[in-house]
């Protein structure tokens, strides 16, 4: 019979009081590493960004060679897998070299056909680009008993930075 975990329910981050503001998610990161590094029970805190808002960065244009070289990197991997693992599995006496570059060269032909057949039926917006999410503000917050021991901790961390 299978036993559950306890259901362990965590007060909104909202409810809880705010012991540290950072302009940066890495600042609020390295305060909340601080507070566990001096045993603050750090599952008792939170990180809340405010004021969200998605970047999204261009990183250069989509163009069928990239999408071929991007397949190929793939499948290179892929085919190094496949090839590391095929001597377990076979009785044959081939060495295992030539399973690894033989992987390794199907893999990255076969995930560069892949990679330039995605681009031609999926003519997107002509451009490859990475998102994500930014904060203006990111407040560090903990459980209102703890509250006071954080907010003692993360000075002590203000006068070290």
């Amino acid at each position: 019979m299978f036993k559950t975990a306890p259901t362990v329910i965590l007060p909104a981050a909202e409810d809880r009081p705010v012991i540290g503001t950072y302009t940066t998610a890495e600042q609020a990161k390295k305060a909340v590493g601080f507070l566990a590094a001096n045993g603050f029970p750090v599952e008792r805190s939170a990180i809340v960004g405010h004021d969200l808002r998605l970047v999204e960065t261009v990183m250069g244009r989509a163009t069928a060679g990239r999408a071929a070289a991007a397949g190929a990197a793939t499948g290179l991997w892929f085919g190094l897998m496949i090839g590391l693992l095929m001597p377990l599995f076979t009785n044959s006496a081939g060495s295992t070299g030539a399973f690894v570059l033989g992987g390794i060269a199907y893999g990255a032909l076969f995930g560069a056909a892949f990679g330039l057949v995605s681009y031609l039926a999926n003519k997107g917006p002509g451009f490859v680009s990475q998102q994500s999410v930014i904060a203006d503000r990111y407040d560090v917050v903990a459980d209102a008993a703890v509250a006071d021991d954080a907010r003692n901790l993360l000075i002590k961390h203000n006068w070290r930075t």
